[in-house]
């Protein structure tokens, strides 16, 4: 399957599903299908982060925020990303996507996503993203409001505050 059609039986199966918090844990299931696979007979590293979008959008749908982004024409866009990979995944093996919001500031939202086969991590990885309207960054405050609620970010953990820290540190445009 394309992601694109994994991407809309994702949000159907989400609207199915009951709704979430905000920061709470939305599960997928998935499987490793022989289009997804590198030369190596594994999950392709770049199609690992167009699952992980797949899951982004079935969590977007569950705590709401599908709906208030079409309802103000909104969007979402991915700034940074840091991944871990620790285990293979091979063709034709499920596996378990947790997706949720981790914490955020006035201008980004930090989620984690990672893949599991029974208890085994096969991959983690840290996003920071954000809601856009007309190329700009609509802050965080508003967008919470917009779910109806209030509630404050939890604290970032010291790990994905570090990572925000060093990745401050980089130059850009990169000094090639």
């Amino acid at each position: 399957m394309t992601p694109i059609i994994r991407t809309a039986a994702e949000m159907l199966r989400a609207r199915r599903a009951d709704p979430l918090p905000l920061l709470g844990l939305h599960k997928t299931r998935m499987r490793c299908w022989p289009g997804d696979i590198d030369l190596f007979v594994e999950l392709n590293n770049g199609r690992t982060l167009s699952l992980f979008d797949i899951g982004r959008f079935g969590l977007a749908v569950r705590i709401g925020l599908i709906k208030v982004l079409r309802q103000r024409r909104w969007g979402l866009v991915v700034a940074g990303s840091s991944v871990r990979y620790r285990a293979r995944i091979r063709p034709f093996q499920t596996f378990e996507m947790r997706s949720r919001a981790l914490a955020w500031d006035a201008r980004f939202v930090y989620i984690e996503q990672s893949m599991w086969r029974g208890e085994l991590c096969c991959n983690h990885v840290l996003l920071r993203t954000a809601v856009t309207e007309n190329g700009r960054i609509v802050p965080t405050a508003q967008v919470v409001e917009a779910l109806g609620t209030s509630q404050p970010s939890p604290d970032l953990p010291d790990w994905a505050a570090a990572w925000i820290d060093a990745d401050a540190t980089r130059p850009w445009p990169p000094r090639m």
